[in-house]
């Protein structure tokens, strides 16, 4: 029987509580390591560390492929902004990393999820612009409601891309999950709108050039009657290591 391939999963560094122990640890919601190992992957943790093109590389090639979760807001002077109010401290050691992950897994063409924050990783990451604060844009805070509380809505799904081909021909209107204050903007080159908010917000892009490499702006792992899109980066990174050990 063939081994489950490996799925990378960035992770949060944070102060963390636990027993006697109040310390700098790394963080991530079991949903999103469920979400994996429902879809038959294996979940590897991937922490923010020094990184080098050679560290990414490494890393990278030790995966069959890559989730980039959510998180903390991108810093905006990465994409040549001030920083709002709204906006978060800047967690220059996550950007860093995860930027550089990225870079190497679409040089190589790993396959990978962006969820959230991810989504607006890679889109920094290929040139791309954020709103900073959305509420200013659609007037309300039904994105990100409270603290710890999800706001949920429908995405429309575009005919044709890869995201209705995971989800399926009568799924292209979806229930979901919000939980991001912040938007993709200015689109970068390369990448693709597959999904959109009932108000016009970016939800989903797709990155042309590399065979599996979508971004989504909700929350997946949060249904977990629904692992679809886990399912699809599953297969792809099954075919990735076939692929690689055969050349």
């Amino acid at each position: 029987m063939a081994t489950p391939p490996l799925i990378g999963v960035t992770t949060y560094l944070e102060q963390a509580q636990t027993g006697v122990w109040d310390v700098p640890a790394s963080f991530l919601p079991k949903v999103y390591l469920d979400a994996v190992t429902d879809a038959g992957g294996i979940a590897v943790l991937l922490p923010p560390q020094p990184v080098s093109r050679q560290v990414a590389r490494t890393v990278v090639a030790a995966l069959d492929g890559l989730i980039v979760a959510g998180g903390a807001d991108v810093d905006p002077g990465r994409y040549g902004q001030e920083r709002h109010p709204r906006t978060g401290a800047a967690r220059t050691d996550r950007d860093e990393w995860e930027d550089a992950l990225l870079t190497e897994a679409i040089a190589v063409e790993l396959p990978f999820l962006g969820i959230c924050r991810g989504a607006q990783v890679l889109n920094v990451a290929l040139g791309g612009t954020l709103t900073q604060h959305l509420p200013d844009v659609v007037g309300s805070e039904k994105y990100q409601p409270a603290p710890a509380v999800f706001g949920e809505g429908d995405v429309t799904i575009e005919p044709g891309s890869q995201l209705e081909t995971l989800l399926g021909p009568d799924s292209r209107t979806l229930p979901v999950h919000f939980y991001h204050h912040q938007a993709l903007d200015e689109v970068a080159d390369g990448l693709t709108v597959t999904a959109r908010s009932e108000d016009g917000v970016i939800e989903a892009v797709e990155l042309d050039t590399v065979p599996f490499g979508l971004a989504v702006q909700w929350h997946p792992e949060e249904n977990a009657s629904d692992r679809r899109l886990f399912a699809g980066l599953v297969d792809a990174a099954r075919t990735h290591r076939t692929q690689r050990s055969r050349s």
